[in-house]
């Protein structure tokens, strides 16, 4: 799949080196954008980068960010003006399954199933979600937005958030909230940034092959868990998410504000 319906656009994606983020900044190349991907790795930011040139020809840099911190996510902004001169398009994509920094959480859920209800879940764990997951967001949203009315740009800024945003998640309510943020927080962007005719919408994925999804996917009860819950019984590919941002990010949806989109499989979210 290929075109010209972002040519010489300019997109910024958070979590652009990998899953949901990599899938976007792939489809949007070859749509002719130009591409900074942000995100924490610099080492898979090369290879990403290095990917899409090789493949796509592509006008990309990387610029190694913690969207968590404003500093750094201004740093970002300037980055992107010193290099193209103007932002287009933003996908907020960067984002967090747990809080944990090991895998102790997930050996803990496995010996005893209730370690992640909100009553066993340490704080830290919660706030670092809702940092990376709905700050950063904000955050991202935040300076991309100020650039585009200083520029002058009618841009589009899609959200990733997830179907959690509307079903709740044994075990992930720190999870589920971030999400159930970054919805609203689009809805409210999305008045405040019309008269500036900035596009604000988000997208609400189900249960997609991504490294975020890995340990599910591998274990045989998580596993019958997603299935279950997804009436096409597959998990979605990266690529399909990417499609309804690319769509969200042209002026195919030109009549589109304030909305959640939930690619599922058929998982209903109401």
């Amino acid at each position: 799949m290929s075109g010209n319906r972002m040519l010489n656009k300019v997109a910024v994606i958070t979590g652009g080196t990998s899953g949901i983020g990599y899938a976007c900044a792939c489809r949007f190349a070859a749509e002719g954008a130009k591409l900074v991907l942000a995100d924490l790795f610099a080492d898979k930011g090369a290879e990403s980068v290095a990917s899409l040139q090789a493949e796509y020809g592509a006008d990309v840099i990387f610029v190694q960010t913690d969207v968590t911190s404003e500093a750094a996510t201004e740093a970002l902004g300037a980055a992107t003006l010193a290099k193209f001169g103007r932002v287009d398009a933003v996908i907020a994509a960067a984002g967090i399954a747990s809080g944990s920094a090991t895998d102790e959480a997930q050996a803990d859920a496995d010996v005893d199933p209730e370690a992640g209800h909100v009553i066993n879940k340490p704080l830290e764990n919660w706030l670092k979600v809702l940092e990376v997951n709905l700050t950063g967001v904000m955050l991202t949203n935040k300076v991309m937005a100020r650039l585009m009315i200083e520029g002058g740009v009618k841009g589009t800024i899609v959200n990733i958030a997830s179907v959690a945003a509307r079903r709740p998640l044994v075990g992930a309510a720190d999870y589920c909230v971030s999400k159930a943020g970054v919805e609203m927080l689009t809805k409210v962007l999305s008045l405040e940034l019309m008269p500036h005719e900035i596009r604000v919408n988000s997208i609400g994925p189900g249960f997609v092959e991504t490294p975020m999804t890995a340990n599910l996917r591998s274990e045989n009860e998580g596993n019958m868990m997603a299935m279950g819950m997804t009436p096409m019984a597959r998990y979605g590919k990266p690529v399909e998410i990417a499609n309804t941002a690319l769509f969200l990010s042209t002026d195919e949806s030109s009549y589109y504000a304030g909305q959640i989109l939930f690619p599922a499989g058929g998982m209903f979210t109401s």
